[in-house]
């Protein structure tokens, strides 16, 4: 049969993976420093958003933080905003910043899915970017910033535990506020449905009016500190509690509403880290892609959801660069249901009717491919064709990934370059937290 007797999906899919393989710009693994010196093109934006199609992959972590060295050491970048739990961050943050610890007792990602930041990709990150801060004024230290809203009951504990230093009355005003949640600190799911159910009042004029307290004596909290840090860090757990009291009353009534309000409230803290420092602001975000990809240009957006990478694009423009990462097969770490053991499971073939199948076929092994320049018309027409995208989180059910992990995406609008690893491996977990009482040696062992 001749090429032009060949069915039109047969030819387009011959064309689009020609076209594919002369776009894709292979790279070295993401130990040689040429791997990152391939994203210095992207060391003009202020906020640069690097996804992973999964949770438990090492390779995303590893590019992660290769890229994101490059970004701090030649372009100046300045934060990592993780998707994390804020009080979880703040305790890297002390680390490899080398300022006082936390005053929380507990370490650091103590709660499901522990591995997602306690794994050793990780480790090496902190322990580079510690050295990288180390003899520098504080002023000039990277820092590292979680963006996530589930920490309720550690951030009631962080705004506790500074007002207990600054004013003890107001500590006590706020445990009689706060106490509307405490039953709730351990599953605030419970909470939740509790209030759907109508069996509890909702904590949340409480949660609003401690928050707006803070805010109000902000003046008088400052002139008792060296710095500022310790207030902007109380005031944004008072935020996390106002935010996650809302979203856990939300989540039994409304998939969209619950996934939105989480989103605006990692976009708002991003926010709030640039507008602190100004113009010197430059941040690196590490968060799935289903997050800073554009929901715009997926089958989340067309069903209502926005996400961070919409919302960065919408206000940021040009200034925000999206990068999305993607695999086809390998292993990964993952769990079956939320609060189960991680697993290394093999991750399925692509489907066909994917960009991953698409990809596979034509990019090199480990490949980026850009089009954030809008040149190169073809390509970007090219990827402008929906397809399906999968999506593996802390959970993977390789027997229903069709339903649960696939969703459709336009790849040219969704994101601005896609980093490709044909083949991925599953992270490698450090030990989990120690016994109640044992110190816990991550991340203050770096």
């Amino acid at each position: 049969m001749s090429a032009d007797a060949l069915p039109t999906s047969s030819r387009s899919s011959d064309d689009a993976a020609a076209l594919l393989a002369q776009h894709a710009r292979p790279l070295p693994p993401p130990d040689d420093a040429a791997f990152g010196a391939a994203f210095d093109a992207f060391g003009d934006a202020r906020v640069v958003l690097l996804g992973e199609a999964t949770h438990g992959s090492d390779e995303f972590y590893t590019a992660r933080a290769a890229i994101t060295r490059r970004l701090i050491e030649v372009h100046g970048f300045n934060c990592v905003a993780l998707e994390a739990d804020w009080p979880d961050a703040a305790q890297l943050d002390a680390v490899v910043r080398l300022r006082p610890s936390s005053s929380l007792a507990q370490g650091a990602f103590t709660r499901f899915p522990v591995w997602m930041w306690r794994n050793q990709p990780m480790r090496h990150f902190l322990d580079w970017l510690r050295g990288h801060n180390q003899g520098r004024p504080l002023a000039e230290r990277v820092a590292i910033r979680g963006l996530d809203l589930y920490s309720l009951g550690n951030s009631v504990r962080a705004v506790l535990d500074y007002l207990d230093q600054v004013d003890p009355e107001a500590a006590s005003q706020a445990r009689w506020r706060y106490g509307c949640l405490t039953p709730w600190h351990i599953e605030p799911q419970r909470y939740g449905l509790a209030v759907r159910t109508g069996d509890v009042a909702s904590c949340e004029d409480k949660a609003i009016e401690q928050l707006q307290q803070l805010l109000e004596r902000r003046l008088s909290y400052l002139g008792q500190e060296d710095e500022e840090e310790g207030f902007f860090d109380a005031a944004q757990n008072a935020r996390v509690v106002r935010a996650a009291e809302h979203y856990y009353r939300v989540m039994y009534r409304s998939n969209t509403e619950s996934w939105n309000l989480r989103d605006r409230h990692m976009f708002d803290t991003l926010h709030r880290l640039l507008t602190r420092q100004g113009g010197a602001a430059r941040v690196v975000v590490w968060a799935h892609n289903s997050h800073i990809g554009n929901a715009a240009a997926t089958e989340m957006g067309w069903r209502g959801q926005f996400n961070l990478g919409e919302l960065c694009r919408t206000a940021f423009g040009s200034e925000a660069v999206l990068i999305g990462l993607g695999t086809a097969r390998g292993t990964v770490l993952a769990a079956n249901d939320w609060d189960g053991a991680a697993q290394v499971k093999a991750v399925l073939p692509p489907h066909p009717d994917s960009h991953e199948a698409l990809f596979e076929r034509a990019a090199p092994a480990c490949s980026l491919t850009c089009w954030r320049d809008r040149t190169g018309s073809e390509l970007r027409q090219l990827l402008a064709t929906p397809r399906l995208q999968r999506a593996i989180g802390v959970i993977y059910r390789p027997a229903t990934e069709r339903l649960s992990h696939y969703f459709e995406a336009v790849l040219a609008e969704q994101f601005d370059a896609y980093l490709w690893f044909a083949q991925t491996r599953a992270l490698t977990p450090l030990p989990a937290p120690t016994a109640h009482g044992v110190p816990d040696t991550f991340p203050f062992g770096i």
